[in-house]
C-alpha cells in the first residue's frame, strides 16, 4: 500500500454477504466526514458517512476512484448486516455533489482533496468567496490571487489539481451512465486514468485483456452499452481468445482449429448477428499472424490445433528444459549402488518386487524418472529407497507435493521435511510470481514430487525451470488419479512422450490386496467390472455401494 495521505495501514474487515436476501436500493446524500479504510490499488473504502437528519455517522463500503473527507456524495446501494460491525451501507453507485454549506466547504477543500489547499487555506478562500467559492475555482481561478497569503505559484497547482479530480469525475460519471458498475469503473479508472473513456469508446474488449475480473463477458456488455458494432473485428478477436479461456477452464491447453472456429461463432452469435465461419477462421489465421494465436501441426494428419500464446510457449519451455534435464551425462557407478540396495534391504527386513528393484537402479542412473503405477504397488515404499539411496549418495533431497495433505504424508513415509511446490519455489505474493527460477535454482541435488499427475501445464513449467541442471528429479504419481485443476495432463503426456524414463509398478501387495478400493480401481483399469458390497449395517468391505436414483441424493444423510 502506498503512503499517499489517502492510504491508511488498517487492515479492512471483512464483508461478507449474509444469507438473507439483498435489500431494495436505496439512496443517500451526505458527506464523508473520515475513511477507515482506503486501498489505492483497487479503490476498495470503508468511511464513516453523515447524512442530514441523522445524529449518528452511518458505515458506508464501497469502490471509489477517488474520496476524501468533506466531500458531499449522492450514493445508491444497499443495507447491510455485517456479524462483527453491525449495519453497513454498501456502495453500487456514487456521485459527487457540490458542498452545500460554508462549514462544508471548508472542510471540502481543506481534505487534502486538492493539493496546496490545506485547513487554514480553505478558510481564506471559502471566507472570501462564500458559496460561490467553487464556482471560482472552476470558471475564474485566477481569482484566487485576490485572497491573503495565495501567490501565483500556489494558485497553479490549486488549478492542476482541480484539474485532475475532474478528470477522475468525468471518467467515472461516463462509465456508470454506460452500465459500468462502480467497482469495474474503479478499475478501468486505475488502469487507464484519463484515458479511460478514450480507451472504453474505440475498443472496451481491451479491459478483458488489460484489467483483472474484466473478462469478455462484461466488456461484451459494455461494448453494447457505448454502441460498439457487434461485428466489429474487436469482439470478435476478444471472443476466440475467450473460448480458449473456456477451455483452459475445462482444462484444455488448446483447440483443434475446427472446434475453435465453430465454438467461437456459437459465442458470439446474439439475437441481432450471426457470425459467418470463414470470417471467424480468416480471422484466426490473422490473428497467428500477429502472435494472437498460436497455430501447430496436431497429431492427426492435416490437423492444426491453436494455442493461447502463454500456453504455447509454457508447454514449449516445459519440454526444452526436461530435455536439457536429459541431455545432462550422469556417471554413476551401478555395482556400487546395487550392493546398497541388497544391505538397505536386509537391514529393513523388506524385499523390494523386481519392478521395485528397477525402479531404485534406474532413479540412481538418470537425470529424470516417472514412477508411476495404480494403488497398492508399493510406489510409497520405492520412493523411500530412492530418498534414502540419493541421501547415501551424499546428495542433498528436496521433497514436494502439489497439495499441503500429500506434503506431510510424504514427510511422514520418508522422515524428511516435504513441502508444497508452491513453498518449495517461494511464491512471492506481493509479485505474484516464485522466487526460484532458472537463475535461481531449488538449493538441492535431488527432487521428489509426488502425486505428479495433480501438476498443471503452469505449475509444472515454474517447477522444471528451478530445477539445476545437474540435479536430479523423480515424479512419483498414478495418472488415474487425482487430475490437475488447472489446464493440461502433465505427467500423462510425459509418459506418452516416450521420452522420459518411465517405471511402471503392476505388481499388487499381499496386504494391498485385501482391499476392496485397490482391487476394483484395478479391475475398472483393466476394463473388468468391480466388485460393489451394499451399504449395510455390518459392512465385510472397505469399499461400498449407495444406490441412489439421483446424484445428489448420494450427499444427502440416510438411514440402513
Amino acid at each position: 500500500m502506498s503512503d499517499s495521505p489517502n492510504s491508511y495501514n488498517a487492515t479492512p474487515p471483512p464483508t461478507p454477504p449474509t444469507s438473507t436476501p439483498p435489500a431494495s436500493t436505496e439512496s443517500l446524500l451526505g458527506v464523508v466526514e473520515r475513511l477507515t479504510y482506503h486501498s489505492e490499488e483497487t479503490g476498495y473504502t470503508i468511511a464513516r458517512f453523515k447524512a442530514p437528519r441523522t445524529s449518528e455517522l452511518l458505515t458506508i463500503v464501497g469502490n471509489f476512484a477517488n474520496i476524501q473527507a468533506g466531500q458531499t456524495l449522492q450514493l445508491e446501494g444497499t443495507w447491510r448486516e455485517h456479524p462483527q460491525y453491525g449495519q453497513q451501507f454498501q456502495v453500487l453507485q456514487y456521485q459527487e455533489t457540490k458542498p452545500a454549506t460554508l462549514t462544508g466547504l471548508e472542510k471540502y477543500l481543506g481534505s487534502g482533496l486538492i493539493k496546496g489547499v490545506g485547513t487554514v487555506t480553505a478558510r481564506r478562500i471559502v471566507a472570501h468567496f462564500g458559496l460561490e467559492t467553487l464556482d471560482i475555482i472552476e470558471n475564474q481561478i485566477e481569482r484566487l490571487n485576490e485572497v491573503p497569503g495565495i501567490a501565483q505559484k500556489r494558485v497553479k497547482m490549486i488549478q492542476t489539481a482541480w484539474t485532475t479530480q475532474k478528470a477522475i469525475k468525468e471518467v467515472m460519471l461516463f462509465l456508470q451512465s454506460h452500465g459500468v458498475s462502480t467497482t469495474y469503473a474503479v478499475k478501468i479508472y486505475k488502469q487507464y486514468g484519463d484515458q479511460s473513456i478514450a480507451i472504453v469508446t474505440r475498443n472496451p474488449y481491451q479491459l478483458a485483456t488489460d484489467v483483472y475480473g474484466i473478462g469478455f463477458v462484461t466488456a461484451d456488455a459494455i461494448a453494447r452499452n457505448v454502441g460498439i458494432d457487434p461485428g466489429s473485428e474487436f469482439r470478435y478477436r476478444s471472443g476466440t481468445l475467450h473460448v480458449l479461456g473456456e477451455a483452459a477452464e475445462a482444462g484444455h491447453c488448446f483447440l483443434p482449429q475446427p472446434e475453435l472456429v465453430e465454438r467461437t461463432v456459437k459465442r458470439l452469435a446474439i439475437a441481432d448477428h450471426q457470425p459467418a465461419l470463414e470470417t471467424v477462421s480468416a480471422l484466426i489465421l490473422e490473428m497467428a499472424k500477429a502472435g494472437e494465436l498460436v497455430l501447430q501441426a496436431g497429431e492427426l494428419e492435416e490437423q492444426v490445433i491453436c494455442y493461447s500464446p502463454p500456453f504455447y510457449g509454457a508447454e514449449y519451455k516445459l519440454a526444452e528444459r526436461l530435455l536439457y534435464l536429459l541431455s545432462e551425462p550422469l556417471t554413476v557407478d551401478m555395482a556400487r549402488v546395487q550392493r546398497w540396495i541388497d544391505r538397505f534391504v536386509e537391514k529393513i527386513g523388506l524385499q523390494l518386487s523386481a519392478q521395485q528393484r528397477q525402479a531404485v537402479e534406474m532413479a540412481a542412473q538418470h537425470r529424470v524418472l516417472v514412477l508411476t503405477g495404480g494403488p497398492g504397488v508399493g510406489k510409497t515404499f520405492c520412493t523411500r529407497t530412492i530418498v534414502a539411496l540419493w541421501k547415501a549418495m551424499g546428495k542433498t533431497v528436496a521433497l514436494s507435493s502439489p497439495t499441503g495433505r500429500a506434503a506431510q504424508r510424504l514427510s511422514e513415509m520418508t522422515g524428511q521435511v516435504a513441502k508444497t511446490i508452491h513453498r518449495l519455489l517461494e511464491f512471492d505474493p506481493s509479485q505474484f510470481s516464485f522466487k526460484r527460477d532458472g537463475e535461481h535454482p531449488i538449493p538441492a541435488e535431488a527432487i521428489v514430487v509426488d502425486e505428479a499427475s495433480m501438476l498443471d501445464l503452469f505449475l509444472a513449467n515454474s517447477l522444471i525451470k528451478a530445477i539445476p541442471l545437474q540435479a536430479q528429479l523423480l515424479l512419483v504419481g498414478d495418472i488415474d488419479q487425482l487430475p490437475s485443476v488447472g489446464p493440461g495432463n502433465v505427467l500423462a503426456d510425459l509418459i506418452r512422450s516416450g521420452q522420459i524414463p518411465v517405471v511402471r509398478l503392476t505388481e499388487v501387495f499381499r496386504q494391498a490386496q485385501a482391499s476392496r478400493i485397490v482391487s476394483n480401481a484395478h479391475s475398472i483399469n483393466q476394463g473388468k467390472f468391480p466388485h460393489l458390497e451394499p451399504v449395510s449395517n455390518q459392512p465385510q468391505s472397505d469399499c461400498l455401494w449407495l444406490a441412489a436414483p439421483e446424484p445428489e441424493m448420494g450427499c444427502k444423510p440416510f438411514e440402513i
